[in-house]
């Protein structure tokens, strides 16, 4: 049903960006892409979460060449993981004790992935990043492993330039986001598929 694939689009957008708080309270890294927002946030002035809408909307519009059509979930994904990252940064305390950060980052990681899968697995529309990887692959023929790396690896070295956090988190989410988004994915695939009642004899 679309109703129930829309809550799960919706309750994955808002743990991907619980995820996200919870690695930025953690203090010990964070993943490529909010590396970047992080050092233009620095820059800015702007909140981590407007930033990561601009930008979510900035690397839409690079669909257009690319000939990548947005889902209903693409624009969600743009605005509700930014408002859920920062609402999230108002409640959540600062932490200082390592352990406690460490415990925040372990969960970040979880989450987001978690997150991710759910509104993969909403099947509305992938998210503008992972949109800009597909279009690199369709259109200009790099496979989705290179197109990813080259990506992240830009956006990672672009944040750091700026001044954003760069650390054990960002190790940790590289190397776990991959399998851990593979555990929860099947999962969220048969929540979002749409129930077919077999016809009445």
């Amino acid at each position: 049903m679309f109703m129930r694939r829309f809550i799960q689009l919706q309750l994955g957008l808002c743990l991907f960006g619980f995820g996200a708080a919870l690695m930025v309270r953690s203090n010990l890294g964070l993943d490529p892409w909010n590396v970047f927002h992080q050092g233009l946030s620095l820059r800015t002035g702007m909140s981590l979460g407007v930033v990561s809408i601009l930008m979510g909307v900035a690397v839409m519009l690079m669909w257009i060449p690319l000939r990548q059509k947005p889902g209903l979930g693409t624009l969600f994904n743009i605005v509700v993981i930014g408002l859920a990252l920062d609402a999230s940064l108002v409640v959540l305390p600062e932490v200082s004790a390592l352990a406690a950060r460490a415990g925040l980052l372990a969960a970040g990681v979880v989450l987001t992935a978690a997150g991710c899968a759910a509104y993969i697995g909403a099947g509305m529309g992938t998210g503008p990043r992972d949109g800009l990887m597909i279009g690199l692959n369709q259109r200009l023929g790099w496979s989705i492993r290179v197109s990813r790396l080259l990506i992240e690896l830009g956006v990672l070295a672009g944040g750091w330039l700026l001044g954003g956090s760069v650390g054990l988190g960002t190790v940790v989410f590289a190397v776990g986001i991959g399998p851990l988004v593979q555990i929860f994915l099947p999962w969220f695939q048969a929540l979002g598929r749409e129930t077919r009642v077999a016809p009445s004899t």
